[in-house]
């Protein structure tokens, strides 16, 4: 996870279709950032502008974004930056195979970008019966 409010917001932003607003904020993230989560910030950062070429009816753009983004995010791990990206990868490449076939793309939930629970470690059983 970054420890950034923009990269909240930017993902605050995704979730609730405001693709122009959340694009800024991740692309501004992903300039500065270095290393294994760089590609991470700019798959999700080219779904987003996907989304933004599918509502200008700008098909072929999408599917270039979509088939980027999407292979970015399948080396990362599900959990990179804290975020479930199988949520998000999948419906992504749903969107790029019904673009590939021709048809219409169901547009992203708007809940598509989820941070992933985080669970204690796991205690000893107190001893006792099961």
């Amino acid at each position: 996870m970054i420890a950034d409010p923009r990269f909240d917001q930017a993902v605050r932003l995704f979730n609730a279709g405001e693709w122009y607003d959340c694009h800024d904020g991740f692309e501004e993230l992903w300039h500065e950032t270095q290393g294994p989560l760089r590609p991470v910030l700019q798959g999700i950062l080219q779904i987003a502008v996907a989304q933004i070429h599918l509502g200008r009816g700008n098909l072929r753009g999408a599917m270039v974004l979509l088939g980027e983004g999407v292979g970015r995010l399948g080396p990362c791990g599900p959990t990179a930056l804290g975020l479930d990206l199988e949520r998000l990868r999948q419906p992504a490449l749903a969107q790029l195979q019904t673009l590939q076939l021709g048809g219409e793309p169901l547009p992203l939930a708007m809940d598509q970008l989820a941070f992933v629970q985080l669970r204690p470690p796991c205690q000893k059983a107190p001893p006792g019966p099961l």
